[in-house]
């Protein structure tokens, strides 16, 4: 980690996979085959679900930047996002996120996951995905400002995750 930086310094700075934590700068690993397909993979569900029931109002966006708190200079880069379609931004606001989704790495500490969940449902985000390869996979609703679990699968189970348009998950395609 870097630090101490604020929210404006991240934005000048155009550090595209960077993350602002408690006002440190954090460097993810470069992620690996296997957490690109992952991500690839949710990312084409989720359009094709949404292509499917009409929605042609959201869009499924890899790596873009949610603000979280600007008074504690947190900004995080959820692996995937589902925002409005026509919100082409630098940086994603609250409200703009209806769905993030991390594909946890080993590199991920347990403490690095609990405050990025805790951060999501700060910004009222309304459903989080984890998908922990190539172990579980977790679908989360957010309620009174809390992650309630809502679908988990291990690996080789097929589920529907909720989400702005619910979502067919087959856990042995991912990794």
């Amino acid at each position: 980690m870097l630090g101490p930086t604020t929210v404006e310094e991240w934005l000048a700075a155009e550090r595209s996979r960077l993350e602002l934590l408690l006002g440190h700068l954090y460097a993810p690993s470069r992620p690996s085959g296997s957490h690109q397909r992952a991500s690839f993979r949710l990312a084409r569900a989720v359009d094709d679900s949404l292509q499917a029931v009409g929605r042609r109002d959201l869009e499924v966006l890899p790596a873009v930047a949610v603000r979280i708190s600007t008074p504690f200079r947190t900004v995080l880069v959820p692996d995937l996002a589902v925002v409005k379609v026509g919100e082409d931004r630098r940086l994603y606001e609250r409200g703009d996120v209806l769905l993030a989704v991390e594909v946890w790495s080993q590199d991920n500490s347990q403490d690095e996951r609990e405050t990025k969940t805790a951060a999501y449902a700060q910004v009222g985000i309304p459903h989080l995905w984890l998908f922990d390869p190539p172990v579980s996979f977790t679908a989360y609703r957010l309620e009174d400002a809390k992650y309630v679990e809502v679908v988990h699968a291990d690996n080789g189970e097929t589920v529907t995750a909720p989400g702005p348009v619910p979502v067919e998950i087959d856990t042995a395609k991912l990794p």
